[in-house]
């Protein structure tokens, strides 16, 4: 029966364990997610455009981004309208080719299929992808991997060095 050393723990090594634990226990507990100040629950029930009567009113549009504020501000297309009003609709994954729409907290929680030149790319919208354009999720670009030389290859190119 083989028997464990006993090791020696020093106060140091003791208190930065003990700091271990107490963090990842910390770190696991969920906080309550919140944008721009506003839980989930109250951006839902905001209205994504003011209303004509009070354009000053709180709107989802106000809160997003320059940029994605503007895009909303001159109008959205009408396939990105679509697209707006199956969030409200239908169930399920939506596929869509508009990279180009922001996303908003309608659509949180929803699973839409990103066209992305070549095939259409599953996302999960969390609430963290707010205020970003779809496209950012579907790349379009593959890196390049080089491997060896191809046939055809001149027989300057097909030398490899050494080193």
């Amino acid at each position: 029966m083989a028997r464990s050393k006993k090791v020696f723990r020093s106060p140091k090594l003791a208190r930065r364990q003990a700091r271990k634990r107490r963090s990842t226990v910390a770190e696991r507990r969920k906080k309550e997610f919140l944008w721009r100040g506003y839980t989930m629950d109250e951006l839902k029930e905001i209205p994504l455009y003011p209303p004509e009567s009070d354009p000053d009113a709180l709107s989802i549009v106000a809160l997003l981004p320059a940029r994605a504020r503007r895009s909303y501000a001159r109008g959205l297309s009408e396939e990105c309208e679509k697209l707006l009003h199956k969030f409200d609709s239908k169930n399920g994954m939506i596929k869509t080719h508009c990279r180009s729409m922001y996303i908003v907290p309608s659509m949180v929680g929803r699973t839409v299929g990103i066209h992305n030149g070549r095939e259409f790319v599953k996302v999960e919208i969390q609430p963290e992808m707010i205020g970003h354009a779809m496209g950012e999720y579907a790349p379009t670009r593959k890196s390049v991997k080089h491997t060896g030389p191809g046939v055809g290859a001149t027989r300057s190119s097909k030398h490899v060095a050494l080193k």
